[in-house]
């Protein structure tokens, strides 16, 4: 899986938290309705897979979770633990180095969610595969698993530039779909003003792999979870019909 620079890290934790920051009181409203939130021993325990910079854990770390966060990039896993201070301090928090393809830990959740098309970024359909064992392990019987995938339909919006253009960052964004290998690209250049006064310079390639939905399904129930739905995030209760049609979709799972 990649990983993101030191640069980046830093420009992610300033301009890319508002998705995390949306998402995290819809995820948490929806699982807090179902019934493994109410045990006394893991309902309020979180896995936070590809963490970033912790901004989505933090979200569940004031409403009282204990949260860890795993993520491939060390700068992204240091900002995480800045952000979240006095959690990680007190014992409620912690991040670890681990690879999404592929990890352990010595916990239990109630809860594991993996957002921001984080596992697009997984090269290919074992990684995934490992991913769904990895996190299965780890959630206890009732359990949820709560992720969204770019889809095909929305990944093929990628082949466009992009210019944001603030008085503290330039970030221009150059995509490119490859559909015939089910690839989409994206060249992240620009300038980030420093506390100096400074602007410092960045560049980071990213790819999103495009996962066939049913092939997900399909792959889920393989390694032993029990359900498994696509839908919007602004209703996760709601299967929606026709997943593929979607631009994102979530992906609702349960041990």
């Amino acid at each position: 899986m990649q990983a993101y620079g030191k640069a980046f890290a830093r420009v992610y934790n300033a301009k890319w938290v508002d998705f995390a920051q949306h998402v995290a009181p819809l995820i948490r409203t929806f699982y807090e309705s179902t019934p493994i939130a109410a045990s006394p021993q893991h309902g309020k325990s979180l896995l936070d897979v590809c963490c970033g910079t912790g901004n989505l854990a933090l979200h569940f770390l004031e409403h009282g979770y204990r949260v860890t966060g795993v993520d491939l990039s060390e700068p992204m896993l240091r900002y995480a633990a800045e952000n979240t201070a006095p959690y990680v301090e007190s014992g409620q928090a912690r991040f670890v180095h681990a690879d999404a393809a592929g990890f352990a830990l010595d916990e239990r959740f109630g809860l594991a969610v993996s957002t921001f098309d984080a596992l697009n970024h997984l090269p290919g359909k074992e990684a995934l595969r490992g991913c769904f064992q990895s996190v299965h392990a780890l959630v206890v019987p009732g359990g949820l698993f709560v992720f969204d995938l770019n889809t095909r339909r929305g990944l093929a919006q990628w082949s466009d530039i992009n210019v944001r253009d603030t008085p503290d960052a330039l970030i221009i964004n150059r995509g490119l779909f490859e559909a015939e290998r089910d690839r989409a690209w994206i060249k992240i250049t620009g300038f980030l003003r420093t506390e100096g006064g400074l602007y410092e310079r960045f560049e980071q390639t990213a790819y999103n792999t495009a996962f066939d939905l049913a092939w997900v399904r399909d792959a889920l129930f393989k390694v032993g979870w029990q359900s498994a739905y696509f839908c919007r995030v602004q209703d996760l209760g709601m299967p929606v019909v026709e997943p593929e049609g979607e631009n994102r979709v979530f992906v609702v799972v349960r041990r």
